[in-house]
C-alpha cells in the first residue's frame, strides 16, 4: 500500500538524543544520533547488550518521543505530530517484527496476518494472507491458534502479518532472538525473500552478526553513540 512519497532518504534522523532522570541523576542513553537510510535499503543495527539499540528503534519508529533531535519518516518530521498523528503515519506505512511475536492469541494464524488488512479495510485481506502464508510454508496451519504452532511458525506467521500491509518500512527487534540457529537461519532466508519481493525499507536490531551481513549495511552503535 506504501503511502509514503519516494523520498530519500526515507528514514532521517537528527541530532538525536534520548535521557531520563533517575533518583535526580540523568542517564544519557542515546546522544547525537544522526543517520539516513535510503527508500529500499536493508540496515542492521547492531551493539552490545544496553547500546541503545531497541531505544534508537522507538525513537525511529515513533514509538517513544526524545529528548532533543528529530526523526522524518517519508519526509515528515514524526514528532511535530501529536501521538493520532504518529499513529497514522505507523498504521498506514509501518510494520514491525519483535522476537516475542506477539501473535493475539485467540485468532487464527490467517486472522493474524489479516488482522492489518482488516484494520485499512482492505477487501482482498483474505486472499492476500493466504498468499502470505503459502509463501512462508504455512498455508497447512492457517487455521491453527498460536498456542498449536512452534515458536519458528510463529515468528513465520509474524513475518507473514508485518508484509500483509506493504509497509513502506519495517522494523525488525532481534527476529530470531527466541529461535533455535536452524529455525532462525530459515526465518532469516524468508524475511529477505519477501522484502526482496516488496522492495520495503529494512532495518534490523540484531546481535547476531549471520543475520546483519545479509543486509545492505550495518551501523554500529555503543554507550548511545554511533561508531
Amino acid at each position: 500500500m506504501k503511502n509514503f512519497n519516494v523520498v530519500n532518504p526515507i528514514v532521517k534522523a537528527s541530532n538525536l538524543r534520548k535521557e531520563i532522570h533517575l533518583k535526580g541523576s540523568k542517564l544519557v542513553i542515546l546522544d547525537q544520533i544522526s543517520l539516513e537510510i535510503k527508500a529500499g535499503e536493508t540496515v542492521a543495527i547492531m551493539g552490545p547488550s544496553g547500546a541503545g539499540k531497541t531505544t534508537l528503534l522507538g525513537l525511529l519508529a515513533g514509538l517513544d518521543t526524545p529528548t532533543a533531535g528529530t526523526v522524518e519518516l517519508g519526509g515528515v518530521n514524526i514528532f511535530a505530530l501529536d501521538e493520532e498523528g504518529r499513529t497514522k503515519i505507523r498504521r498506514k506505512n509501518i510494520s514491525f517484527i519483535f522476537q516475542n511475536f506477539y501473535l493475539l492469541d485467540n485468532l487464527t494464524a490467517l486472522e493474524n496476518v489479516m488482522l492489518p488488512l482488516d484494520l485499512l479495510y482492505d477487501p482482498a485481506a483474505k486472499t492476500k494472507a493466504i498468499k502470505l502464508l503459502e509463501h512462508v510454508g504455512l498455508a497447512e496451519r492457517m487455521h491453527h491458534q498460536p498456542r498449536q504452532l512452534s515458536g519458528g511458525e510463529q515468528q513465520r506467521i509474524a513475518i507473514a502479518r508485518a508484509f500483509a500491509a506493504e509497509p513502506s518500512i519495517l522494523f525488525a527487534d532481534e527476529p530470531t532472538g527466541n529461535l533455535d540457529q536452524n529455525t532462525g537461519e530459515l526465518i532469516i532466508e524468508q524475511l529477505f525473500a519477501l522484502n526482496k519481493n516488496s522492495n520495503t525499507t529494512l532495518i534490523i536490531i540484531t546481535h547476531e552478526p549471520i543475520l546483519a551481513e545479509k543486509c545492505e549495511r550495518i551501523i554500529n552503535i555503543n554507550k548511545g553513540i554511533l561508531n
